[in-house]
């Protein structure tokens, strides 16, 4: 049976909103369900499928084999998806997925907007980026910096006599093999 009300992008934002949230996750975690979620994708949405462990490691770009058995089982366990592992090796696992991020009807974003009406795109992220500010007056930047006679400062500050650690000899002989 396949489910026809899946909305590709409606979905996968609101698994992303959900996994910004999770901290248990790890890239491995999600790698592992946007493999999973491909193939489905590419089985058109079956309430279940089979899977081949090699092919997900592969699309997950995971390489061991313990890792992966971790990562399924965890997604499995937090109810991102179902998996029934099979024990007959040309008998793939089965996995059922669950439906996030879908509606009947066009879900309408209020945040940001006055008296729930909004004209135009929103063009700026509603993240802000704390570290703008900071950047803009950051005074460390080559530019700002004076090398002016730094050298000559330096070797005046220095104890030690020679400040590269290299042997000076004045009166060298150039026709010395080294």
């Amino acid at each position: 049976m396949i489910i026809k009300d899946i909305n590709y992008i409606k979905h996968l934002n609101a698994v992303f909103v959900l996994f910004s949230k999770d901290n248990r996750l790890n890239p491995t975690h999600i790698s592992l369900y946007i493999a999973l979620f491909h193939l489905w994708n590419m089985y058109h949405f079956p309430m279940e499928f089979y899977i081949n462990r090699q092919e997900v490691m592969a699309l997950a770009k995971i390489g061991s084999k313990s890792t992966y058995h971790r990562s399924i089982k965890a997604l499995s366990h937090w109810e991102y998806l179902l998996y029934n592992p099979s024990k007959n090796k040309f008998k793939g696992s089965q996995i059922m997925m669950f439906q996030f991020g879908t509606s009947s009807g066009q879900e309408v974003d209020l945040i940001g907007a006055k008296n729930g009406t909004r004209s135009g795109q929103e063009v700026v992220s509603k993240i802000k980026h704390i570290q703008t500010l900071k950047n803009n007056k950051n005074d460390t930047k080559l530019e700002n910096l004076n090398f002016k006679n730094f050298s000559e400062l330096d070797k005046r500050h220095c104890r030690v006599p020679n400040p590269d650690h290299l042997k000076i000899d004045l009166n060298k002989n150039y026709d010395e093999p080294l």
